[in-house]
């Protein structure tokens, strides 16, 4: 945290105003902190602040020291300890303590007393940047504070609200997640504030930290902006597999704008001709001629750039062609290597992805595996829910070394299946294409390798005709599953399936497993 948002961070609990929609500051009458900032040497030590409160109060558990997939929320990121957490009315002393560390770290600390929150902010050692390279960034430690100058050469996974882009300089490139706003406060759409563009030049000022085992910038403050002399002004293009010409828009403040294509697109991309739009000399327009593609998806980048004085500003517009989408199973998916290659992979939704709030993404599971999609397009609008089957195109992914689809797109919901009890289940009409989830205790093991089970829940018994390990079983790959989980008997099984008749017994056929739990 950097001292424009220390300042407002401190000014903020003076006046008790709110910091979000459904928080207030707590107020002196309902909690009262001696210090609100305290100090912590670099060679380690402890720090102790007093807390006065008419009720019970505790430190909010607000640091995820997990993962984005698991999270674990504390009440102190991982480098600090507290010798209490929680307190009754009255006063408490609050000791923490950090070990040794190089450079400087801080934390704000957020406590509840009776509905209202305040907030301390732990630091130890310096937090003063170091002027540097982003070459020298990603070389250094993570942890300390720089101060870099670059342009802002592409934007990362929602930047519009955090301020997360790649920076780039002559000796590399790197990511910044998280920028203040001109208040300094994170999180509130710092691109608007700043009225940012790609091709912008800033200068910023922030700690790092390593994702995926490389630097990167986090929550970073806005020292300089110098806006760039030539701005793309059209969205990124998606081409058809079979090519077409491309318009590009590029707006221009300095002297003429001038264009080049990298040699890794030279072969499938070429200039046709360009325009300045009638009335508007400061603005032309590209045209490009895009290849057939009959590989896989690929993407191309045009860069652009403008001359005044002894000012050069260059920008990129990046654009994406699709290719053949392979038909693959999961275990396939997780084998391939990231990148742009579509994948199509269709299988049952065992579970949403709780984690993300747009509300996109969820897991899919066949016969071979189950992965992540991440955030699918059209996925809300499909309606689909956990258990129905249903088919996603996407790029092979992966966040924190954990594999999943990203870039995906919903194609289809082959199959709504009904969760229903085995009594409402043998009611329905046999049909060889509409699906059920039904789910009860298996009585008895007719066939393990196969999984033919009966099954029983405070309706009815049912006899199950196949419990394979997943969508898109056939041959062999449906053998096995109960010796792979050590399913038994008592244990309680949800199985996927058809309404079938054998022998005039009516039976679920076909089964595809979804869950189980052991016999208590």
């Amino acid at each position: 945290m950097k001292l424009r948002y220390i300042f407002c961070a401190l000014l903020s609990a003076l006046l008790f105003t709110a910091c979000t929609d459904d928080d207030e500051i707590g107020s002196l009458d309902s909690i009262q902190i001696d210090k609100t900032y305290v100090s912590i040497p670099v060679a380690g030590g402890d720090a102790t602040i007093t807390i006065t409160a008419s009720g019970a109060w505790q430190f909010d558990q607000v640091f995820n020291l997990g993962s984005k997939d698991e999270p674990n929320y504390q009440a102190l990121p991982a480098w600090l300890t507290a010798d209490v957490l929680s307190g009754a009315n009255g006063e408490s002393r609050v000791t923490f303590h950090a070990d040794a560390t190089e450079g400087g770290r801080e934390a704000e600390l957020q406590i509840s007393a009776g509905g209202k929150k305040q907030f301390v902010i732990v630091r130890q050692g310096s937090l003063d940047p170091t002027e540097a390279t982003i070459a020298e960034v990603l070389a250094g430690p993570a942890g300390p504070s720089y101060r870099v100058k670059g342009v802002i050469s592409r934007w990362y996974s929602n930047y519009e609200q955090y301020g997360n882009y790649y920076l780039k300089d002559a000796t590399g490139e790197i990511i910044v997640y998280g920028t203040a706003d001109k208040d300094g406060k994170l999180k509130n759409y710092p691109i608007k504030s700043w009225g940012l563009d790609i091709g912008d030049e800033v200068t910023i000022e922030g700690g790092t930290s390593q994702y995926k085992g490389v630097n990167q910038f986090v929550d970073v403050t806005i020292i300089e902006v110098k806006k760039s002399l030539v701005k793309v002004e059209s969205e990124a293009a998606t081409i058809a597999k079979t090519g077409g010409e491309m318009e590009v828009k590029v707006s221009y403040k300095g002297n003429g704008v001038f264009f080049s294509i990298p040699e890794d697109c030279r072969s499938w991309l070429s200039y046709l001709d360009s325009k300045y739009i009638s009335g508007d000399a400061d603005t032309a327009v590209f045209r490009f001629l895009v290849s057939p593609n009959e590989a896989n998806a690929r993407s191309g980048q045009i860069n652009f750039s403008s001359f005044k004085d002894d000012t050069k500003s260059e920008v990129s517009y990046t654009f994406s062609q699709l290719g053949g989408v392979a038909d693959v199973t999961v275990a396939d998916f997780l084998a391939a290597a990231e990148g742009e290659a579509q994948y199509r992979l269709t299988g049952v939704i065992t579970e949403l992805y709780t984690s993300d709030r747009q509300g996109k993404s969820f897991y899919i599971q066949d016969y071979s595996g189950k992965t992540l999609v991440y955030r699918a397009e059209g996925f809300i609008e499909s309606g689909a829910k956990a258990g129905d089957v249903v088919t996603v195109v996407g790029q092979r992914g992966a966040y924190n070394g954990s594999p999943q689809m990203v870039s995906g797109q919903f194609e289809s919901l082959d199959h709504v299946v009904t969760e229903v009890t085995i009594a409402e289940f043998l009611a329905k009409e046999p049909a060889a294409d509409v699906y059920y989830r039904i789910s009860g205790t298996i009585e008895n093991i007719a066939n393990a390798v196969y999984g033919n089970v009966d099954l029983k829940d405070e309706t009815g018994t049912v006899y199950v005709y196949g419990c394979y390990p997943g969508w898109g079983a056939t041959g062999d790959f449906r053998k096995g599953l109960f010796d792979q989980l050590g399913i038994e008997v008592g244990d309680r099984l949800s199985v996927i399936g058809v309404r079938a008749v054998y022998n005039d017994q009516p039976q679920l056929s076909n089964g595809i497993y979804f869950s189980h739990e052991k016999a208590q």
